[in-house]
């Protein structure tokens, strides 16, 4: 196979195994929350994909690497080794554009960007994915997953989840 036609395959295989959803977030896919990191075509025939979990000891990673090979495998691809790297660490940075606007949409405040290097933001409000306002209260530290905390919007009382930044 060239190299060009390996670049391709590869490309391709990222994009599938990307379109994995988040077992967890299923508004989400695997490259939308950032997680899928690369896909390796290896000489003796094995496709390698890379996966950072959210957080170390994030209890999703098993399922994320079963559905991924079940992806790839159901594609035609008959060795698929998924591999947890965990440097450099995930963030909240790595969530695209769409997956923020998909976690708002469902009812989930997505996390604030950092902005390295940028002006840092004056306020610590998160905005109530139902209204739009920012007179939310924590309630809980933790919700239905780890990533993600429990607040309640003062304005329209609507309980929802904010999607911790990292």
């Amino acid at each position: 196979m060239t190299a060009a036609a390996q670049t391709r395959l590869e490309a391709e295989l990222a994009e599938l195994a990307g379109s994995v959803p988040d077992p967890e977030l299923p508004v989400l896919t695997l490259a939308e929350l950032g997680v899928m990191r690369g896909v390796t075509m290896h000489e003796d025939g094995h496709v390698e994909v890379t996966l950072t979990p959210t957080y170390t000891g994030c209890p999703a990673i098993e399922a994320m690497s079963a559905d991924i090979e079940r992806a790839l495998t159901g594609h035609g691809i008959p060795d698929v080794r998924v591999t947890t790297v965990l440097s450099p660490a995930w963030s909240t940075d790595d969530i695209t554009a769409e997956g923020r606007r998909k976690l708002a949409e469902f009812g989930i405040a997505p996390p604030r960007p950092h902005s390295a290097g940028g002006p840092v933001p004056l306020t610590l409000s998160v905005r109530c994915p139902n209204c739009g306002s920012t007179d939310t209260e924590l309630l809980s530290r933790f919700s239905s997953t780890a990533c993600k905390a429990l607040r309640r919007c003062v304005a329209c009382r609507e309980p929802f989840d904010h999607f911790k930044e990292l």
